[in-house]
């Protein structure tokens, strides 16, 4: 059984911005890269729509978080401790002291 063979971003990229110049058609770059031209169609497609996230302006990587999701988090945080604790020292009545600890 073959693996399928992955492509880099940057091979994607270079690919797609070839098709998208069209100095060779869609057959000839998948005969110069030896990929199908289905596949150059894709990317070249998915280079296009997402062409428009490069101009958005300033975007962080991260996710903006709101105070209140933080709060919310701490809670829960707070709360699977205690059950910890909890649950912990139930075993240890439950099993006693040869019980299994970790």
């Amino acid at each position: 059984m073959t693996k399928r063979k992955r492509y880099s971003a940057e091979f994607k990229a270079k690919v797609a911005l070839e098709a998208i110049r069209e100095e060779l058609t869609t057959a000839e770059l998948a005969k110069k890269y030896g990929i199908h031209p289905t596949m150059i169609s894709g990317w070249k497609k998915t280079a296009i729509a997402n062409m428009a996230s490069a101009f958005g302006g300033a975007t962080s990587a991260e996710p903006q978080v709101s105070e209140r999701d933080i709060e919310k988090l701490h809670a829960k945080i707070g709360q699977l401790v205690v059950e910890r604790d909890f649950l912990s020292e139930a075993s240890s009545l439950i099993l006693g002291a040869g019980g299994k600890r970790r």
